[in-house]
């Protein structure tokens, strides 16, 4: 599988590189049988991006307010749109 690392500094310092799948996998029994199985990654609702959601999300729910798409990264365009780390990303890491 690949990966970026360092995705809450500019471009030009991100490092790609690579990971096995196994890496990712841990045994657990399931129907009275060992199987790898890629463990689920469930929301941490005492982590940073939750909570800052928790914070906003009656502002947000509102359909008049402005709406932020903490979603991927866009590769093309302005570098001040392309370049800037996803809100949760920035939330994850501490960055703001």
């Amino acid at each position: 599988m690949s990966l970026v690392r360092n995705l809450t500094h500019p471009a030009a310092e991100w490092i790609a590189g690579g990971v096995p799948i196994t890496m990712m996998m841990n045994m657990e029994k399931r129907n009275g049988k060992m199987k790898p199985v890629i463990q689920k990654a469930l929301v941490d609702l005492n982590g940073a991006p939750f909570l800052y959601f928790k914070k906003h999300r009656a502002e947000w729910a509102d359909s008049k307010s402005s709406y932020i798409y903490p979603g991927p990264i866009q590769y093309y365009g302005p570098t001040e749109v392309c370049d800037q780390p996803t809100i949760t990303l920035k939330l994850e890491r501490g960055a703001k």
